[in-house]
């Protein structure tokens, strides 16, 4: 591959993060759940449009800790959207229930509601929904299905900073929502997490469980007493630091240019590939805002996929397929087809996005892949 190779993703950090730090480093409160890390929770909540946020280590254990305080148990069954990164249903597993995967519609990939509802039993206790690219489901619908059946609603917004469903923003869509800071994310401290709720209840619980099931720390300052905090439940250690929060204080600064800059770059690339008929571009729903952490092409099948990949990787253009049909994981053992997110398993491939890409660069990706593609036609 040429030296000069266009990422996939790339963060966008510079002077401010690397100021933001030194102050953390001066005020000498490295370790996590510290002031920059309430701070950040607090801005956090606001972005995404709920009343209380929690600084996580990562998405994972955003999931996870949900999960937990959603109170899910050995024998429960959760529906999820299949076509995902496996940390959803991973999730699923860790806190000791059943993953029950959803087939998806088959333009924006997020579950498809009419099978989510067909595949309730009572065993299931919750609906664990995939931003899929960062664009949200059908979370109206989700929320009736809900309803009706007296379940819980979770977000997977692991991508979906800045996305907007109906002016509602992602993370507001459910009873509880986790997103991820991971460094191929919209806005990134390179890993970490959140989960975020108008239930103050969840969130205080989380907030325990995230610190080995005692209060963090922070907490505590200030006391005229020496407290000593008691253990009453097994809880983990899965908090920010306060370093990464700082990061993640100027990334919100940062938020609305990276998504007006990933908004324009997939403007292009709509206008590059829009007549190859080999590849249909993704769909931004009109009551839905996008934030485009992925572009995912969808390749015909009279080309492969993987051909096409490799074409394009020998041209200097990263790339890679979309996400997992989540079903065909060995781990989760013998499941039942579903066949719209299998085919997109098979045929989606990413191409760079990220805010960083120059208008050069994204010419160059629109002509490296026309060129692969008419290749291999």
């Amino acid at each position: 591959m040429p030296t000069d190779s266009i990422a996939l993703g790339q963060p966008t950090v510079g002077e401010e993060e690397l100021a933001a730090v030194a102050e953390v480093f001066r005020s000498g409160w490295l370790a996590g759940a510290g002031p920059a890390c309430r701070r950040f929770e607090e801005r956090f909540a606001q972005v995404t449009g709920t009343a209380h946020a929690l600084a996580t280590a990562n998405c994972g254990s955003a999931l996870f800790l949900g999960l937990k305080v959603l109170g899910v148990q050995p024998g429960d069954e959760v529906v999820v959207g299949d076509y995902t990164f496996p940390a959803t249903g991973h999730a699923v597993v860790q806190a000791g229930a059943t993953p029950v995967f959803a087939d998806i519609r088959p333009d924006v990939f997020s579950a498809d509601p009419a099978h989510v509802e067909a595949l309730i039993t009572p065993r299931t206790v919750g609906i664990l929904a995939v931003d899929v690219a960062g664009q949200p489901g059908d979370f109206d619908e989700y929320r009736a299905i809900a309803d009706k059946h007296g379940l819980w609603l979770f977000e997977d917004a692991a991508c979906a900073a800045g996305a907007t469903y109906k002016t509602r923003p992602a993370g507001s869509l459910a009873d509880l929502a986790a997103f991820s800071f991971h460094g191929r994310k919209g806005i990134t401290a390179g890993e970490g997490g959140a989960l975020v709720s108008d239930r103050e209840d969840l969130i205080a619980h989380a907030r325990k469980l995230h610190t080995y099931g005692i209060e963090p720390a922070i907490s505590r300052e200030g006391s005229n007493a020496l407290p000593i905090p008691e253990f009453h439940e097994l809880g983990y250690n899965f908090r920010m630091s306060d370093v990464q929060a700082a990061i993640m204080g100027v990334q919100l600064d940062r938020l609305p240019d990276l998504l007006a800059a990933r908004r324009s770059v997939a403007k292009r690339y709509h206008e590059a590939f829009d007549d190859v008929e080999a590849l249909t571009v993704p769909v931004e729903l009109p009551d839905r805002e996008h934030p485009w952490q992925a572009y995912l092409l969808t390749v015909a099948p009279s080309i492969s996929r993987d051909t096409l990949a490799l074409r394009v990787r020998e041209q200097g253009v990263q790339c890679n397929f979309g996400t997992y049909a989540s079903h065909l994981q060995p781990i989760y053992g013998p499941q039942t087809p579903l066949p719209v997110s299998a085919d997109a398993f098979a045929r989606q491939l990413a191409i760079p996005m990220h805010a960083n890409l120059t208008d050069a660069e994204v010419a160059r990706v629109g002509e490296v892949v026309r060129a692969a593609v008419q290749s291999l036609s």
